[in-house]
């Protein structure tokens, strides 16, 4: 749910150089994901409920800001979930450059999507050994790559630039992309195995694997003296082919392609538990609620969601990755709140995993990942949707929420019971 292997970075190269990217590569996951893990890892631990996140905040704070959280989770995944069809069609084409053409990219797109939802309405262990076998299947070729590259040393320092156009603002914000996502594996908590103990150990290791994931490959290039301008959204291909030949740059692009399926795969189970607890709450309609009678998958908010997802594929991938990261980061800020406050109001909790430090640790905590939201809320102005820039577009969508909370409160919707069973 964090990381779909080492896709993705390349505009952290081109934008920062060198250098600046694997200084970027080495102090995100410091400032931005460690942080977030540490969270995750103790309020999944004291609350492994269905919904994570959610539930988190509107036990912390309330109703209303509980839903926030969810509507600011729910409207980052329309941009999100666009992002992983876009990057295994941008490899697809590398490929097979048909599928450039008119529209086919697009129907490739959806059919990819159906493909997941397919799988996440089928069980839960299909979805979780799926996205697993992918991530270590489309690792080996890097691992190929890093195992290659100082036998080509200083030999590559004539490949062609790109056409990329990304800064080093563009490059720090997709890092943030890559490195983010740490929360969504809260959701599905009912459904794991020994959580209290499972969550933390999980988080603490993915981090560490992620950043070196990241980090290894980038080095690797650097030594073959490829130049940094040599970098654009799909490059690993190209750069595969020019340091192990032709069967690594097709390894590549299927590795690009299963990135985006496994990462698209994995987070339709994460974000579908959103609209089922929220029903069960009474939060959103009780339709939401109706769950598979065998798998025990909620149907009706899977599809409903994947419906939404496809509206946003073709806006591109830097626009798609300023808006997530702005309202992902937004609900990551009411989630560090939600920790320090369930500290102050329920301080005897039971919390198998604690964060040392007391209310300031937790407090400090926040504090980059807080700062990190400011740099990308700035750099939203540099991209526009619909007329407008995607900084305003993105507090519109934030509004949204606050108006959508209050006509469903003008609405009578009965009792809300403190934990409804699933609808069959």
């Amino acid at each position: 749910m964090v990381s779909g292997g080492t896709y993705g970075t390349e505009d952290i190269v081109h934008g920062a150089g060198y250098s600046r990217a694997l200084l970027i590569l080495l102090l995100t996951p410091i400032l931005w994901s460690l942080p977030t893990a540490l969270m995750v890892g103790e309020l999944a631990s004291a609350l492994p409920e269905e919904g994570g996140y959610y539930v988190w905040v509107r036990r912390a704070m309330g109703d209303f800001w509980g839903f926030q959280e969810a509507w600011q989770s729910l409207a980052s995944s329309v941009f999100d979930m666009a992002i992983y069809p876009t990057l295994f069609v941008a490899y697809l084409i590398r490929l097979v450059p048909y599928f450039a053409e008119n529209h086919r990219g697009l129907i490739v797109g959806i059919c990819m999507m159906a493909v997941c939802v397919a799988l996440n309405l089928a069980d839960i262990r299909v979805v979780g050994m799926t996205s697993l076998g992918l991530f270590f299947l489309l690792s080996a070729p890097f691992a190929a790559l890093v195992i290659l590259a100082p036998f080509k040393a200083g030999a590559l320092a004539g490949a062609a630039p790109s056409h990329s156009t990304m800064g080093l603002l563009g490059g720090i914000l997709v890092a943030m992309w890559n490195y983010m996502g740490w929360d969504n594996a809260s959701t599905i908590a009912r459904e794991v195995d020994r959580p209290q103990r499972t969550y933390p150990r999980a988080m603490i290791a993915a981090v560490v694997v992620v950043a070196l994931s990241y980090v290894l490959p980038v080095l690797a290039v650097y030594m073959t003296g490829v130049p940094a301008s040599a970098f654009e959204t799909g490059s690993w291909a190209n750069l595969g082919g020019l340091i192990g030949g032709n069967w690594l740059r097709v390894a590549l692009v299927l590795g690009g392609m299963m990135s985006g399926f496994g990462m698209f795969n994995a987070l339709v189970m994460s974000y579908s538990r959103l609209p089922l607890a929220m029903a069960q709450d009474r939060m959103l309609p009780r339709v939401f609620a109706r769950v598979h009678p065998r798998t025990g998958a909620p149907w009706v908010a899977i599809l409903a969601c994947a419906v939404c997802w496809a509206t946003c594929l073709g806006l591109g991938f830097e626009r798609l990755v300023t808006l997530d990261v702005l309202l992902t980061g937004t609900s990551l800020v009411l989630e560090f709140i939600a920790l320090v406050a369930l500290r102050v109001r329920e301080p005897n909790l039971e919390r198998p995993f604690r964060i040392p430090g007391g209310i300031a640790g937790v407090t400090l905590l926040g504090v980059c990942p807080t700062l990190l939201l400011v740099f990308s809320a700035v750099n939203g102005e540099h991209e526009h949707i619909l007329g407008m820039n995607a900084l305003w577009f993105g507090v519109l969508l934030i509004v949204a929420g606050f108006v959508a909370y209050a006509i469903k409160f003008m609405v009578p919707s009965g009792p809300r019971p403190g934990a409804a069973a699933d609808v069959k």
